[in-house]
């Protein structure tokens, strides 16, 4: 996709403050510049967790969760860097090639990225290889079982009405 029309989907950057868990909109220009949502995502303070889920185009998902010595991340599907600009910076920044054949689907990057909050890698692989949701749908299931469930569809009802 070209990277000056807007890309649909949405961005939101979750945070775990003192228990309480919250969803903020990130920028539209998250969707599309992985360094946007990278930095968005480190101008956030918080003493807990801070970490950002990007649904793109109906197609796949982006986890980005920033640290000190730099960011985990687990892009769901690497085959939509074929066509996607942040899905191949992702696989630029894990220093993985794009796939050639665009019908194969695996993820890339930290399975483990959400393992301390609940959700540990077999069980975020399962999510992932569930193709016949929408990306959206999944990271409903990520929300439901990290605990934050509530937080994320009360967000989205008020960005995708």
């Amino acid at each position: 996709m070209s990277g000056e029309e807007p890309v649909p989907g949405f961005g939101v950057a979750v945070i775990r403050e003192d228990g309480k868990w919250r969803c903020d909109q990130m920028d539209n220009i998250a969707l599309r510049e992985l360094d946007a949502a990278i930095t968005e995502l480190r101008k956030t303070r918080s003493t807990g967790a801070v970490f950002g889920l990007l649904a793109v185009d109906d197609e796949f998902f982006v986890v980005l969760r920033p640290s000190p010595g730099g960011v985990a991340l687990l892009l769901s599907d690497a085959a939509a860097a074929l066509d996607y600009d942040i899905a191949a910076d992702a696989l630029d920044l894990l220093r993985v090639d794009p796939p050639e054949d665009e019908d194969e689907v695996w993820p890339e990057g930290s399975l483990d990225i959400l393992a301390d909050l609940g959700l540990p890698a077999p069980e975020l692989q399962v999510i992932i290889d569930e193709v016949d949701l929408y990306p959206d749908e999944q990271l409903q299931m990520i929300a439901q079982r990290c605990g934050f469930a509530a937080e994320l569809t009360k967000h989205l009802d008020t960005i995708l009405q």
